[in-house]
């Protein structure tokens, strides 16, 4: 059984790594990947893949800085000459990016079933590039794997329960990927010896809904400014865009900043801190995922069931709300022996759906 695994971001190397693990213990499938080149990254040599026991990509299509358009019109156009030249049984995709839409379409296009990991996800703001490829992927898989159970009731609300498809709640990939990982990023970091804090806050902005805005920015940078000189130090890997825009916007933000950091440097920073501060997606969970509270600068998330369980909170761009969300969850004291991730479990439960339903892919 020969399957077409698409990527084109950096989390869905790492995502795929955890699946690329579990299909090795099969010898009855292979598994050929296609980078996209969605996201071009010069850390992402040799020394990546080798560092985070990553396989390396069949095919590299090398199609990034293009407008949205042309980015996914170029990439079914590249996607669709390998599975011409491959003839797969399967192709699975990851999440919500251009890469992930355009390999749903090229394969469906040339009647090829598509598996789509990280399937009924909904921020509900159809502005969101990420929502539009999220929701037209799911309407073109067969299999749709869903994370979470809050996932499966989006799809049911959705109408999918009239849709020839396959909706498997397996868990999340991510958290798998973490744990694995989490056992090594000890000795590959040495980001806390540099950071010299015992206690800290971790913070990430970056989200273009608060950085293109200046209104937004000023409060969520007013914000963290006053948690870090008067709750609790905030540490906040500098994304080169946030950069840009604190100086487009003549803002300064007077927290710990330090350079944006790789995998293993950002596990062993969840590890060690004391609350997670984010406007990220998959940061909401890797927090959940170590055991740490959770204040989300945005107005809406992916991930309900952490607002639902009070290990998480949304405080949009309100500065005060900010504030008081990270004074409250600091002292919080939550409950994470929930399973609402699959423990670590997701991978295997992806494959043996798909070795299950092998009758019906070929």
């Amino acid at each position: 059984m020969k399957i077409i695994t698409v990527i084109g971001a950096r989390p869905q190397f790492i995502k795929a790594a955890a699946l690329s693990r579990e299909f090795a213990k099969h010898k009855e499938i292979q598994e050929v990947i296609v980078h996209t080149g969605q996201h071009f990254d010069a850390n992402m040599s040799d020394v990546f893949f080798d560092e985070m026991e990553i396989p390396k990509p069949t095919y590299n299509l090398e199609i990034n800085s293009l407008s949205h358009g042309a980015m996914t019109g170029r990439m079914i156009e590249g996607i669709e000459e390998v599975l011409l030249k491959e003839k797969p049984d399967l192709l699975l995709v990851y999440g919500d990016t251009n890469s992930t839409i355009a390999g749903a379409l090229a394969a469906k296009k040339l009647h090829i079933k598509v598996a789509h990991v990280e399937a009924g996800l909904r921020s509900f703001n159809m502005e969101m590039p990420e929502e539009v490829n999220r929701i037209l992927t799911d309407r073109i898989s067969e299999f749709l794997f869903c994370p979470t159970q809050s996932a499966i009731d989006n799809l049911e609300k959705e109408g999918y329960n009239n849709i020839d498809c396959e909706i498997i709640r397996t868990g999340d990939v991510m958290q798998d990927a973490a744990l694995f990982y989490a056992q090594k990023s000890e000795e590959k970091s040495t980001v806390i010896s540099e950071i010299g804090l015992e206690k800290f806050a971790l913070a990430t902005l970056h989200r273009a809904e608060n950085t293109d805005s200046k209104e937004r920015m000023t409060q969520l940078v007013n914000g963290l400014n006053e948690i870090h000189e008067t709750i609790c130090p905030v540490v906040l890997p500098i994304h080169p865009r946030t950069k840009a825009k604190l100086e487009l916007h003549g803002l300064e933000l007077k927290v710990k900043l330090i350079p944006p950091v790789g995998y293993f440097d950002m596990l062993e920073l969840l590890k060690n801190c004391s609350l997670v501060m984010t406007d990220s997606g998959g940061l909401q969970k890797e927090a959940f995922f170590f055991q740490k509270n959770c204040v989300t600068m945005r107005d809406q998330t992916e991930w309900v069931e952490l607002i639902d369980n009070k290990v998480n909170v949304l405080v949009g761009a309100d500065k005060n709300l900010l504030i008081d969300s990270a004074k409250e969850m600091l002292k919080q004291s939550s409950d994470f022996n929930i399973n609402l991730y699959g423990n670590g479990k997701a991978s295997s439960a992806i494959v043996n759906t798909i070795l299950a339903e092998n009758s019906k892919i070929i």
